[in-house]
């Protein structure tokens, strides 16, 4: 199956929600955003969010990174734990279908701070577990580009 039938396939509740190694679709001189991803799966009634991995090399950048993109409320700690707690809770970013986060260049984290990349991977993987058998299942989806996680199975 290829990248953008993966994203069809997944917003149309045809793939178990998980966390998945995507290989997104090249669009020359365009980027990740180009594909149409996030508008898709709006039209489709899931709440999309991009963690632009690009940003977020160390622990603390990608506490803050992730607090700016799921618009994180003022009580957020900062820490791993706290932020375990807001993607359980997400009260305040309602779903019609689900929520679907693209991790674009998590690499830039695996290679600079391992142990702080297995942490955040553990923390999406539990907000997975939490929603998956709800009205609002989440996906996560590592986009990558050559590179690969041990253990997290490919969608595309």
């Amino acid at each position: 199956m290829d990248a953008s039938s993966a994203i069809d396939e997944m917003i149309e509740g045809r793939v178990k929600p998980g966390v998945y190694q995507w290989r997104a679709p090249a669009a020359p001189g365009a980027g990740l955003a180009a594909t149409g991803w996030a508008e898709r799966a709006e039209k489709a009634g899931w709440r999309a969010f991009h963690l632009d991995g690009h940003r977020a090399r160390d622990r603390e950048s990608f506490l803050r990174l992730s607090a700016g993109v799921f618009e994180l409320p003022d009580w957020f700690g900062g820490n791993w734990d706290a932020l375990e707690d807001c993607l359980r809770d997400l009260s305040w970013a309602p779903a019609e279908r689900g929520y679907l986060v693209v991790y674009e260049a998590w690499a830039e984290l695996a290679e600079a701070d391992q142990r702080a990349f297995r942490t955040a991977l553990g923390v999406l993987t539990e907000a997975v577990r939490h929603w998956r058998d709800t009205g609002t299942p989440m996906t996560v989806l590592l986009s990558s580009m050559g590179v690969e996680v041990a253990g997290v199975p490919r969608l595309a």
